[in-house]
């Protein structure tokens, strides 16, 4: 697998993994991204120009998704619609990409015999109770619940459907909330230490209880990469680092971090269907492909982002105020 094609691969977290490969591999990449307000050039900034090529198209462009198909060894899709809030305003972007664009990448898998592995998010199995002791698992039924989590379930379904039907050569995983670098400020984690730092009080939806089961990206791509490597065809692979925090007790870790009284946030009206509780199992990932996180401490990964962005303004300011201006006018 000496060439790798990468959707999304100027977003949060497939910049990530395309630092990653960089590190730990000699591999080649193209990435292949529309450049969306997610997608950033400069998240790639800083990377060989012998080994990584950005090419600025969308994945639902047939024409050139085959071409870029037929000089690839290995596809990893990213690329995907994936803010909830933003769901809930206008959802027919997350249809068009999450699955039309899926779609045509597997059509083009098919036709150049070419491996896929897909990229998801535990959203699609819903929501546990906050009580509740289970965690999701690769048996658990899905049931999403807003128009992202729907169609990222969609595309799921969509690469099972292709695998059996079409005997293409995909994999899936799943993975849980990620953090660290090049993760766009309109995000829990990111807004948050931004806030912090521009001297505005953080923002907490509803009484911040919700749980969300935390991995750092760089986890997130060691994992896939794993996948990649030593993956079975049609298996999916839940991702998660044992890292459940409630958001609460997130903005206050992030508060006490950067030197702040850990009360000093407010609280907002609740975003309307919000997730309880995400928590990923990732057993079989661990036992069949002998993965482990490297931050096995949240705190630790959590201080390093925030030194990331404390360090790389230049990265994140531009779209700063664009953000807080729409939340604001959202009262949140």
């Amino acid at each position: 697998m000496a060439n790798l094609l990468v959707t999304g691969g100027a977003g949060f977290i497939g910049s990530n993994f395309v630092h990653h490969v960089v590190a730990h591999t000699d591999h080649h990449v193209t990435v292949l991204d529309a450049l969306t307000y997610a997608g950033n050039r400069a998240s790639l900034d800083g990377l060989p120009d012998d080994r990584v090529r950005l090419i600025v198209g969308n994945i639902t462009d047939a024409p050139l998704v085959d071409e870029l198909f037929a000089g690839a060894d290995a596809v990893i899709h990213y690329a995907a619609e994936s803010h909830n809030d933003n769901s809930l305003h206008n959802p027919r972007p997350f249809l068009d990409t999450n699955i039309v664009g899926t779609y045509t990448l597997l059509e083009a898998a098919r036709r150049h015999d070419t491996r896929l592995h897909h990229i998801s998010t535990d959203e699609v199995y819903g929501d546990l109770e906050l009580d509740d002791p289970e965690r999701f698992t690769e048996q658990t039924p899905y049931n999403p619940s807003s128009p992202y989590s729907s169609t990222k379930a969609g595309s799921d379904l969509l690469v099972r459907a292709w695998v059996r039907s079409f005997g293409v050569r995909a994999t899936i995983s799943n993975c849980s909330n990620n953090y660290g670098p090049y993760q766009h400020i309109e995000k829990f984690i990111p807004r948050q230490i931004t806030n912090v730092i521009r001297g505005v009080r953080p923002r907490l939806y509803g009484a911040g209880e919700n749980v969300r089961d935390w991995i750092h990206a760089d986890d997130h791509s060691s994992a896939v990469l794993t996948i990649l490597e030593r993956g079975e065809i049609g298996e999916t692979y839940l991702i998660g680092a044992d890292g459940e925090r409630n958001n609460k007790d997130v903005v206050e870790l992030i508060l006490s971090l950067m030197g702040q009284p850990t009360d000093a946030y407010d609280h907002v009206t609740d975003r309307a269907g919000h997730d309880l509780r995400y928590a990923i199992d990732s057993t079989k990932l661990r036992t069949e492909l002998g993965w482990l996180p490297s931050y096995g401490d949240f705190e630790t990964g959590l201080a390093a982002t925030i030194d990331w962005y404390r360090e790389n303004e230049e990265w994140w300011a531009p779209a700063k105020d664009a953000t807080e201006a729409f939340y604001a006018a959202k009262g949140q």
